[in-house]
C-alpha cells in the first residue's frame, strides 16, 4: 500500500476548466478600474505566465516516476492540465495586449526565456522543482488576496476579472501540488527557503521590466505621478501586497504546508458565484 504523499485536502478536486474568455476589447484600454498602473502591472504578471507554467509543468513532471501516492499522482497529472490551458490562455492574452498597443512581445519575453534556458540547462531538477515550489506559493497568496476581502478585481472589466479570478481560483486548488512532490521526493528545507528568496527577487524583476517596457511604451514611464499610483496600488490601504507579509514569512517555518491558510471557502464561493 503506497504512503500517503498528498495533503491537499479531500473536499478540494483539481478541475480543469476551459472558460470562454473575450478579452480582446478589454485588452485595448486600462481594464483595471481605469487605472493605468494596475492594468499595466496585471499585463506585465500576464507575460511571464507562459513561459513560466511551462516550466512548472516540466519540474513536477520530471518527478512522475518517484511519487507513489496514487492521489498524488491525481493530482499532478490536474496540474499539468490546469497550467497547460493557464499557458494557452494567457499566451493569447499576451499576444492580444502586445499587438492593440504596441508592446514588443519578444522583448517582453526574451530576458525570461533567456534565463529558462540556462536554468533548464545548469540548475539541477530538485532545485527547479524548489523553485516552481517558491512560485505556486507567491501566486498562492495572491490569489487569496486577490479573492478575499480585497476583492480586488471589483470594478475591473467583467471579462478580465472573470480570467483573473478564475485563475486565482486554480492556483488555490492545485498550491501544494508541486510542494508535495518536493517533499515526497527528498527536497530540502534549506533549498526550499533558498529558492522563496531567489524567486522572489527575480519575480519582482522581472514584473517591473515589464512595467517599465510598457510604461515607456505609454509615454509615462518617467512620470512622477504614474509611480505614486503605483505606489499606493501595491502598498496603499487597499493595496494589494497589503496583508501578504504574514503568509509570505509563513513558507520560511520549517513545519510549512501550503494548506495550513484555509482558501476552500473562497474557492466555494467563486464556485457558487459562476452559478448564479
Amino acid at each position: 500500500m503506497s504512503q500517503t504523499q498528498s495533503l491537499t485536502p479531500n473536499n478540494v478536486p483539481i478541475v480543469k476548466r476551459n472558460p470562454e474568455l473575450d478579452i480582446a476589447d478589454a485588452l485595448k484600454g486600462d481594464w483595471m478600474n481605469n487605472h493605468q498602473f494596475a492594468t499595466t502591472w496585471f499585463n506585465a504578471m500576464s507575460i511571464t505566465f507562459p513561459l513560466g507554467e511551462q516550466f512548472f509543468i516540466n519540474s513536477v513532471r520530471h518527478y512522475r516516476d518517484r511519487v507513489t501516492d496514487p492521489k498524488l499522482q491525481k493530482e499532478m497529472r490536474d496540474f499539468y492540465s490546469q497550467e497547460a490551458v493557464h499557458l494557452r490562455e494567457h499566451q493569447r492574452y499576451n499576444e492580444l495586449l502586445c499587438a492593440q498597443r504596441g508592446y514588443d512581445l519578444e522583448k517582453l519575453e526574451g530576458p525570461l526565456r533567456k534565463r529558462m534556458g540556462w536554468v533548464k540547462k545548469n540548475v539541477p531538477a530538485r532545485e527547479q522543482l524548489a523553485g516552481t515550489v517558491a512560485v505556486e506559493h507567491l501566486t498562492a497568496v495572491l490569489a487569496e488576496r486577490a479573492l478575499g476581502e480585497a476583492d480586488l478585481f471589483k470594478g475591473a472589466h467583467p471579462a478580465m476579472a472573470k480570467l483573473w479570478k478564475w485563475h486565482a481560483v486554480e492556483e488555490m486548488e492545485h498550491k501544494s501540488v508541486a510542494f508535495d512532490v518536493y517533499r515526497a521526493t527528498g527536497g530540502t528545507e534549506i533549498m526550499r527557503r533558498a529558492a522563496m528568496r531567489r524567486s522572489t527577487f527575480f519575480l519582482i524583476w522581472d514584473i517591473l521590466g515589464g512595467v517599465c517596457h510598457m510604461l515607456r511604451k505609454d509615454g509615462k514611464l518617467w512620470s512622477p505621478s504614474m509611480w505614486a499610483s503605483g505606489f499606493s496600488f501595491l502598498f496603499g490601504k487597499q493595496g494589494i501586497l497589503r496583508g501578504t507579509w504574514q503568509p509570505y514569512k509563513d513558507f520560511f517555518r520549517e513545519d510549512f504546508h501550503p494548506w495550513q491558510h484555509q482558501t476552500q471557502q473562497l474557492i466555494e464561493d467563486w464556485e457558487l458565484q459562476q452559478q448564479a
